[in-house]
Protein backbone atom coordinates (compact mmCIF):
# COMPACT_ATOMS: atom_id res chain seq x y z
CA UNK A 1 0.00 0.00 0.00
CA UNK A 2 2.59 2.35 1.00
CA UNK A 3 4.13 2.09 -2.83
CA UNK A 4 0.97 3.04 -4.37
CA UNK A 5 0.64 6.17 -2.27
CA UNK A 6 4.31 6.72 -3.39
CA UNK A 7 3.90 5.90 -6.82
CA UNK A 8 0.66 8.65 -6.46
CA UNK A 9 2.48 10.96 -5.12
CA UNK A 10 5.15 10.64 -7.99
CA UNK A 11 2.66 11.02 -10.97
CA UNK A 12 0.98 13.95 -8.96
CA UNK A 13 4.49 16.06 -9.43
CA UNK A 14 5.17 15.27 -12.48
CA UNK A 15 1.74 15.93 -13.50
CA UNK A 16 2.03 19.83 -11.31
CA UNK A 17 5.87 19.72 -13.03
CA UNK A 18 4.42 19.71 -16.55
CA UNK A 19 1.31 22.43 -15.53
CA UNK A 20 4.10 24.86 -14.40
CA UNK A 21 6.22 24.17 -17.74
CA UNK A 22 2.50 24.83 -19.55
CA UNK A 23 2.05 28.12 -17.69
CA UNK A 24 5.45 29.17 -17.92
CA UNK A 25 5.84 28.52 -21.76
CA UNK A 26 2.98 30.46 -22.37
CA UNK A 27 4.39 33.62 -20.46
CA UNK A 28 7.10 33.06 -22.82
CA UNK A 29 4.96 33.00 -25.59
CA UNK A 30 3.63 36.14 -24.25
CA UNK A 31 6.77 38.32 -23.80
CA UNK A 32 7.63 37.19 -27.77
CA UNK A 33 4.10 38.09 -28.77
CA UNK A 34 3.76 34.49 -30.33
CA UNK A 35 0.77 32.24 -30.63
CA UNK A 36 -0.40 31.73 -27.10
CA UNK A 37 -1.81 28.86 -24.92
CA UNK A 38 -5.85 29.49 -24.79
CA UNK A 39 -7.05 30.20 -21.21
CA UNK A 40 -9.56 27.38 -21.09
CA UNK A 41 -6.29 25.04 -21.42
CA UNK A 42 -4.39 26.88 -18.89
CA UNK A 43 -7.19 26.60 -16.38
CA UNK A 44 -8.10 23.11 -17.32
CA UNK A 45 -4.76 22.16 -16.25
CA UNK A 46 -4.99 24.53 -13.17
CA UNK A 47 -7.71 21.73 -12.16
CA UNK A 48 -5.55 19.23 -12.84
CA UNK A 49 -2.12 20.36 -11.48
CA UNK A 50 -3.24 23.21 -9.53
CA UNK A 51 0.04 23.42 -7.53
CA UNK A 52 1.70 23.60 -10.53
CA UNK A 53 -0.69 26.01 -11.71
CA UNK A 54 0.11 28.39 -8.74
CA UNK A 55 3.75 27.90 -9.35
CA UNK A 56 3.65 28.90 -12.18
CA UNK A 57 1.23 32.23 -11.63
CA UNK A 58 3.71 33.54 -8.89
CA UNK A 59 6.93 32.81 -10.10
CA UNK A 60 6.33 33.58 -13.51
CA UNK A 61 3.87 36.64 -12.81
CA UNK A 62 1.42 34.91 -15.36
CA UNK A 63 -2.16 36.04 -15.62
CA UNK A 64 -1.97 37.72 -11.92
CA UNK A 65 -4.16 40.59 -13.20
CA UNK A 66 -6.69 38.56 -14.46
CA UNK A 67 -9.75 37.28 -11.90
CA UNK A 68 -10.41 34.17 -13.49
CA UNK A 69 -7.08 33.29 -12.62
CA UNK A 70 -6.23 35.54 -9.64
CA UNK A 71 -9.53 34.30 -7.94
CA UNK A 72 -10.17 31.38 -9.45
CA UNK A 73 -7.09 29.35 -8.73
CA UNK A 74 -6.75 30.30 -4.99
CA UNK A 75 -10.34 29.16 -4.95
CA UNK A 76 -9.50 25.39 -6.57
CA UNK A 77 -7.04 24.97 -4.56
CA UNK A 78 -9.31 24.96 -1.64
CA UNK A 79 -11.92 22.91 -2.63
CA UNK A 80 -9.55 20.27 -3.52
CA UNK A 81 -7.44 21.02 -0.33
CA UNK A 82 -11.05 20.74 1.56
CA UNK A 83 -12.08 17.29 -0.73
CA UNK A 84 -8.73 15.81 0.13
CA UNK A 85 -9.14 16.13 3.90
CA UNK A 86 -13.12 14.81 3.68
CA UNK A 87 -11.42 11.87 1.37
CA UNK A 88 -9.27 11.36 3.91
CA UNK A 89 -10.93 11.83 7.34
CA UNK A 90 -14.28 9.87 5.92
CA UNK A 91 -12.55 6.65 3.99
CA UNK A 92 -8.09 6.66 4.42
CA UNK A 93 -8.18 7.12 8.30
Amino acid sequence: MDRLWLMLLCVYGIVNLVVFGLYAADKAKAKKGAWRTPEIKLMTAGVVGIIGALLGMVVCHHKTKKPLFSVGLPVIFFVEAALAVFVYLKYIR
